[in-house]
């Protein structure tokens, strides 16, 4: 017999909690602002109470306009729900700091109940609330699916509870069908930008796939479409393995195929491929089933998807492609596949050093070193060899889908998409440096830097949440680049001025500008340092000079509320008009997604507006007011006299919007790190 469940008692209880939350509240509100803090315990705690109760989410939204007014979240980034970002609410649920937990808890039920109607919120209207919840429900979709594990039951207590019925409560007032859409929306604009890491997109499709075939859950159809793209991309690419009938099955179904039949699987993998960014395990058995296929060796090409240039290079060089495919391309690999494809379509095969290159990878024993660090973050299986040479492939094929993670290695990703981008023979070398010797040696102004001797870099850690180039790449040259730091420490100016061009290589300019000033942080020649942007960038102020190598930038992130982050590195990549014919920088941000709010109308776009797979882009005149480094070749001088003195004034209210709010002279602002990096 179950045990009865005291329905009368919970609710007794709760009434009673709910009665404290009252008293707390108008304690609260009764008592100046400059006393507020001192009830805030008492708030805090009362409302912990309530919430973790049956009904206490739907007590606290009740009391929603009564906490704002009272003064709950003044002095906080939860007073400002305008500002407020959709991806940070996981990180606060999940701090570990009850009193965190609780006041996001109670600005979610404060969205919701803006969203319902419940009361007018003066800065937040209740669309922008209801599709703030949808977000956030999209991004936690195991909060509303899954029990605690183990290690939340140990670190949060009942707090893990307390936050799985919030979100019960808010996916049943806001509906299960917005947060299917918002997450197929989420997964589509990631994967436009063609990152090499899908791993935590792929995590999401599978949630869904296994949602959607639970008889417990009842999530909507309306983006039907969208999400058995995603599904099929992965699990039912083709028709014979629309089932997902594991690989053994499949395998034993291309056997019995005629070449009629593989040649549709082929066609069918690739188009989904390239359609979505994803790869499907599947794809890769069929492509090693091609390889041990002598009279099907024609379809590689065909299940690559190949253009005319991928063809030809495939042709020429089938050897080493056929090799690259036995040695790197498994099941649990088949992501290299997509990178592979695009290497081909780059024809960088044909650059006399690439190929040899790729024949040294394959042969390359690892150090100790190496082989450790890949076998603990990617496994056993396939070898850590493969892994590497996958990974190989995948930034090769894809150099504007280079990620730093969660670390503050924005110049070292930075230098790896650079290269692999522009000078791929030297990112080929620098692996089998960092891979073989577990050692990169670099130069500075013509002396040494071995990444052994240079002790400390700008991660505190090693990083581990990278892609296996990455992974054993960027902590040596993460070394270099803060040891190059130190040898200007006692230079004037900001270092980057000398670093940038040792770091990254030959083409970045040796002309240098910057708008701030390193000593005090304050803004400095802002003016010219505008029209001089616009002089060696905007083609109307160059002589229409297209920018021919990748140029390192640095910008002030802010966030959406315009207020200052840090300094951040990216990469020029070219200056055009758009299909609308608004003048747009392209550039490259290896902060894993670029698709950002930096507030003011300052909105990063990822798609939509001419851009490449990979890119990001501003129009000029919103970029040119986040930047504050940029490099240019000096013999080339442009026309910065004919720059519009109104575009000069339209960029600088952008600045002082923003960043610079701070920053004009006789400001009091800490001194640019040394050397700078987010």
């Amino acid at each position: 017999m179950k045990p009865t469940v005291d329905v009368s008692g919970e609710a007794a209880t709760l009434d009673k909690r709910v009665t404290s939350l009252d008293d707390a509240i108008q304690a609260m509100a009764e008592t100046r602002d400059f006393g507020k803090h001192t009830k805030l315990r008492r708030v805090l705690e009362a409302l912990r109470r309530v919430l973790i109760q049956p009904g206490g989410a739907a007590a606290v939204q009740a009391r929603a306009q009564a906490l704002e007014e009272a003064g709950l979240f003044q002095g906080t980034d939860w007073a400002s729900p305008e500002i407020l970002v959709p991806a940070l609410v996981s990180g606060s649920l999940h701090s570990g700091d009850a009193d965190t937990v609780v006041m996001e808890a109670t600005s979610e039920l404060r969205m919701l109940a803006v969203a319902r109607g419940d009361f007018a919120h003066p800065t937040f209207p209740a669309e922008d609330a209801r599709q703030f919840l949808s977000q956030v429900l999209a991004k936690n979709l195991e909060l509303l699916f899954s029990a605690p594990s183990e290690a939340e039951r140990v670190q949060q207590g009942r707090t893990a509870q307390l936050v799985r019925a919030l979100f019960r409560h808010l996916a049943e007032e806001i509906g299960y069908d917005s947060v299917l859409d918002d997450l197929v929306d989420e997964i589509w604009r990631i994967l436009r930008q063609r990152p090499i890491q899908v791993e935590a997109a792929q995590s999401l499709i599978t949630r869904i796939a296994i949602y959607r075939n639970s008889p417990d859950v009842a999530l909507g159809v309306s983006s039907g479409q969208g999400i058995d793209r995603l599904i099929s991309s992965l699990y039912g690419t083709t028709e014979a393995c629309r089932e997902d009938p594991g690989i053994d099955v499949f395998r034993s179904r291309l056997e019995a195929m005629d070449a009629g039949g593989l040649q549709y699987e082929a066609t069918g993998f690739a188009r989904a491929m390239h359609d979505t960014g994803l790869v499907s395990p599947y794809h890769a058995e069929l492509l090693r089933f091609l390889l041990s296929e002598s009279e099907h060796l024609y379809l590689v090409g065909e299940a690559l998807g190949l253009s005319d240039t991928g063809r030809n290079c495939l042709l020429r060089y089938s050897q080493l492609v056929h090799r690259l495919i036995e040695v790197a391309v498994h099941p649990q690999t088949a992501q290299c596949i997509y990178g592979l494809a695009l290497l081909l379509d780059r024809g960088i095969l044909y650059e006399p050093p690439v190929v040899p290159a790729l024949w040294r990878q394959l042969a390359l024993e690892l150090s100790p070193v190496a082989h450790e660090r890949l076998t603990t973050v990617f496994g056993e299986t396939p070898g850590p060899r493969a892994r590497l040479v996958a990974g190989v492939l995948s930034m090769l094929g894809l150099p504007l889908g280079v990620g730093q993670g969660d670390n503050p290695t924005c110049q070292s990703a930075r230098a790896l998409s650079m290269w692999a981008y522009n000078d791929p023979d030297y990112l080929l070398q620098v692996v089998v440096w960092a891979a073989r010797d577990d050692e990169i040696l670099m130069h500075f102004e013509g002396r040494p830097i071995s990444s052994k001797d240079s002790v400390s870099g700008v991660a505190s850690t090693l990083p581990l949440d990278l892609d296996p180039v990455s992974l054993l790449v960027v902590p040596h040259l993460d070394r270099i680049y803060a040891e190059m730091g130190r040898r200007c420490a006692e230079r004037p100016g900001d270092p980057h001025r000398w670093v940038n061009p040792e770091f990254h290589g030959w083409w970045t300019g040796r002309g240098f500008h910057i708008n701030v000033d390193v000593a005090t942080g304050n803004l400095v020649d802002l003016d010219e340092f505008l029209r001089q942007f616009h002089a060696s960038y905007h083609p109307s102020y160059n002589g229409e000079q297209p920018l021919i190598h990748p140029q390192p930038a640095g910008v002030a992130v802010t966030d959406s509320a315009a207020r200052y982050v840090g300094w951040h590195a990216i990469t020029i990549l070219r200056v055009a008009p758009d299909p609308q014919d608004v003048m747009r920088v392209y550039f490259f941000n290896p902060n894993n997604d670029s698709g950002q709010d930096w507030g003011d109308g300052v909105v990063v776009s990822t798609a939509g507006n001419g851009e490449r797979f990979g890119e990001a882009s501003l129009p000029f005149d919103q970029f040119a007011s986040r930047l504050y480094i940029f490099h240019s070749d000096p013999l080339e001088h442009g026309e910065p006299e004919r720059v519009p003195a109104e575009d000069v004034a339209r960029i600088t209210g952008y600045i002082e919007r923003s960043w610079g709010n701070d920053r004009l002279p006789g400001g009091t602002l800490q001194a640019l790190e040394r050397p700078t990096s987010l």
